[in-house]
């Protein structure tokens, strides 16, 4: 979301000649005006490390990624599409060698998980069952399992019981569908994939941010305790 700048009681759209009359120190005679600071985020928290279980996991991911395509990972959110493709490839191998989709969920999921907690901040949630794991965002409330979204790419279809879904708040749920169901169609591999995962995220992140903000919570963050 963005702020328009333009005054709504100016009969010009022209922002430029304002922004140069500052710069220039105003109209001959007169001092510019102060510029007054642009709102900004809080300072998140120091990133604490995952869990070691996630840790070993996205590990993984990034060495079997690298000794298949050559390319090393390093958690930046471009780095999915090569996640996208190890996905497509283990779909395919799957069909014949069906251990290999348990290995590719946890290890893609994990990772997944971590490109998306080290964007926008979280925790994850771990248990004996990566069908139980969940990832809660702290900037604000959503959560999921990432696991569960990588057994869905792997699928091609939704993963009952995986907590692939976001979980919302109520009062926030219709409005993010809303804006979800506004984007365009696409087919089943790109839906699932994790690229595109990420991006849901970021456009769910940033409606949810701007609601917080225009009530005046900004600076609110959640921990895993509000997710209980």
């Amino acid at each position: 979301m963005t702020n328009d700048p333009r005054d709504p009681h100016k009969e010009t759209d022209d922002v430029s000649g304002a922004a140069r009359a500052v710069a220039d120190g105003g109209a001959a005679g007169h001092e510019a005006p102060p510029l007054e600071a642009t709102p900004s985020e809080p300072e998140p928290p120091p990133r604490a490390p995952p869990p070691g279980d996630v840790a070993e996991l996205a590990a993984a991911c990034v060495r079997f990624v690298a000794a298949r395509y050559g390319v090393e990972l390093d958690f930046a959110p471009d780095t999915l599409s090569f996640v996208d493709q190890w996905v497509r490839d283990a779909r395919a191998e799957a069909a014949g060698r069906p251990e290999v989709a348990p290995l590719v969920q946890a290890a893609a999921g994990a990772y997944l998980g971590e490109v998306i907690r080290r964007a926008f901040g979280g925790e994850w949630v771990v248990g004996a069952d990566h069908a139980e794991w969940r990832l809660c965002l702290s900037t604000v409330y959503c959560a999921f399992n990432p696991i569960g979204a990588v057994r869905e790419a792997l699928l091609c279809e939704p993963a009952e019981g995986w907590g692939a879904h976001l979980e919302l708040d109520p009062g926030e749920r219709d409005g993010v569908e809303q804006r979800l169901a506004s984007l365009p169609a696409v087919d089943p591999d790109d839906y699932y994939a994790p690229s595109t995962r990420f991006d849901v995220i970021s456009i769910v992140v940033d409606a949810l941010r701007g609601g917080l903000r225009a009530r005046g919570l900004g600076d609110v963050r959640f921990t895993p305790d509000d997710y209980r």
